[in-house]
């Protein structure tokens, strides 16, 4: 009776012991949670909430792989990075999808973690399947619709498995889904006060801004930086004689030819009026110049149709110059003289007859 009443006490032990580690390992795992929420509801940025979507969470769960994909249709969101001077090549675990179908065919339903085995059918277009064994596809939705997902892939099968609850993961995603929809929203509004209402260009007050950043990233990476100045040519005659709707509508329209033409990486600006300025960052005063050439046609071979009918044709007077810091040079200036040169250039392109590219002799 004895021997049969030390083998229930062992084993009652060995449960006890066996309960003690799993509520340690929930307690453990439940913290891990609790800092990966709080540093996703702490991110000051699009940018920041990205990475803590995905190198965040892959160094707190020890993680071999992790992807983040987003449906992103419009660019919406890629554009916001982009204007944010963090494009969105520079997030190399985060996919940008134009269709929900590579989202939701990796899940019973979009409001519930699916956990299981890594499949290369069905796992191919979220991430490398070579590289897990097990897999947890987190749903991301807003207002009931889904909207993405974060992929967690591990090369250890048991990691993740149908038998594991879903409760953590269910609340992390919600929690990055409302993350996701705060930071989308704080960008654009940033934005708004940084743009024109207009043409949809950037306004003067983030040209300052963002013109010393640029000037550091050339001299860091010895790259040139060109600036193109631009000027609507006899742009108040179109005012005076067809009216302020008219002039919007050849803002908007010259505005639509200009980016035609642009890089991503391109900085167009409405300088105010009918002006504009391009910084052309890594392209030197040769390259603008065949840019500049390219606006101008672009512009002049075709008439701009208003929405009365009028027929007006446009053209356009540029400046460009260039600059190429060298490494260490004292930045303070360079900025101004950049868009001065150009100024400059421009006032020689319009003295000269107009509907014509300049380029400083600085």
């Amino acid at each position: 009776m004895s021997s049969k009443l030390e083998h229930e006490n062992r084993s009652l032990k060995q449960q006890l012991y066996a309960f003690k580690k799993e509520a340690s390992n929930n307690e453990a795992l439940l913290k891990k949670f609790q800092e990966r929420e709080l540093a996703l509801l702490a991110s000051d940025s699009l940018a920041e909430l990205l990475v803590s979507l995905t190198e965040g969470l892959r160094l707190s769960f020890n993680l071999d792989q992790i992807k983040l994909t987003l449906y992103d249709p419009e660019s919406e969101i890629q554009k916001l990075l982009q204007h944010s001077n963090t494009p969105a090549e520079c997030f190399t675990d985060v996919n940008f999808v134009n269709s929900l179908q590579d989202i939701s065919c990796n899940l019973r339903n979009e409001d519930t973690p699916w956990l299981g085995p890594c499949m290369s059918g069905k796992h191919g277009k979220l991430f490398d399947v070579s590289e897990s064994r097990s897999v947890a596809i987190l749903p991301l939705t807003l207002r009931n619709e889904l909207t993405g997902c974060i992929a967690m892939g591990s090369n250890d099968s048991k990691r993740f498995t149908r038998s594991h609850a879903t409760d953590f993961l269910q609340r992390l995603a919600a929690i990055g889904s409302v993350c996701l929809e705060n930071a989308i929203n704080r960008e654009l509004i940033i934005l708004s006060g940084l743009t024109d209402a207009l043409t949809g260009f950037y306004n003067r007050a983030y040209l300052e801004r963002r013109l010393n950043e640029e000037i550091s990233r050339a001299s860091r990476y010895q790259q040139p930086l060109s600036c193109l100045f631009l000027d609507i040519d006899f742009f108040k005659k179109v005012n005076d004689t067809h009216g302020h709707a008219s002039g919007d509508y050849v803002l908007k329209e010259v505005a639509r030819r200009i980016l035609s033409q642009l890089r991503g990486s391109d900085i167009p600006v409405r300088f105010g009026g009918e002006e504009f300025t391009l910084l052309l960052p890594q392209t030197c005063s040769e390259e603008a110049l065949l840019l500049a050439e390219r606006i101008r046609q672009a512009i002049h071979s075709t008439p701009v149709t208003t929405d009365d009918g009028l027929q007006l044709t446009i053209t356009i007077s540029i400046g460009i110059s260039q600059t190429l810091a060298h490494e260490h040079e004292k930045l303070a200036g360079l900025g101004a003289a950049l868009l001065h040169d150009a100024d400059t250039a421009l006032y020689q392109a319009k003295e000269a007859g107009r509907n014509r590219a300049v380029l400083s002799t600085h």
